[in-house]
């Protein structure tokens, strides 16, 4: 069922579907975790309805020059072109329906910052989700880790940088992924639920950034 939910306190009304793919408190943390600095063209890669890339706008409006949404589902991305009219933004959001692997060179270098809740499961483990666009979502069925840091590297601009959240136990993949495509962790933050052990981690890394990382206070979900 189509409906619109508000991302308060910004007004700015996002068209969801619960057939598909709906967002997670894991949008919203990332999208706050974010640094954004003034002028920032923005990406925001396996974009969905647009949720991270609309409230990352409604908290730095004034900052951000861009959004660029790249989403791969039909469903998804017409739902994020939907929400864009609503709000009247087409002169700051543009909407691309297309893989992430699949990005053409005139973008090569383009963002200065790029944000991205990808699939967290990889392929074969965990539990399969019977729902085909909630799998797509979920699990790395059409787009590896790999691939995915590969393109981030090379549509960052040198300096530019990638805010990403994902599984804490995927911490030495994201990593290893991130140096082998130039790309320096910078910052990290892990997420708990109360006292228990962190499930969940926010992460920042720079391209041909030098080496140094800030690990951040656990935060609470």
């Amino acid at each position: 069922m189509l409906e619109k939910e508000i991302l308060n306190p910004f007004g700015i009304e996002i068209y969801q579907d619960d057939t598909l793919y709906r967002f997670t408190s894991d949008a919203i943390l990332l999208s706050r975790f974010a640094k954004v600095k003034n002028g920032d063209v923005v990406a925001d890669f396996c974009s969905g309805s647009g949720v991270v890339g609309f409230n990352l706008y409604g908290i730095n409006k004034d900052l951000i020059e861009s959004v660029t949404l790249f989403e791969m589902q039909t469903p998804l991305y017409d739902l994020s072109v939907k929400s864009i009219e609503h709000n009247r933004l087409k002169n700051k959001f543009f909407a691309k329906n297309i893989k992430v692997q699949d990005i053409g060179g005139e973008y090569n270098g383009k963002f200065s910052l790029i944000v991205c809740n990808p699939p967290y499961m990889e392929k074969g483990r965990g539990f399969y989700e019977e729902n085909e666009f909630i799998a797509v979502c979920r699990t790395e069925l059409a787009l590896s880790l790999s691939e995915l840091v590969s393109s981030i590297s090379k549509a960052l601009k040198f300096g530019g940088r990638i805010n990403m959240v994902h599984r804490a136990d995927r911490l030495a993949d994201l990593i290893f992924e991130f140096k082998k495509n130039n790309i320096e962790p910078k910052r990290l933050q892990f997420v708990s639920g109360g006292k228990k052990e962190p499930y969940l981690l926010l992460i920042e890394g720079v391209k041909g950034g030098k080496s140094g990382i800030k690990i951040e206070r656990n935060l609470e979900n």
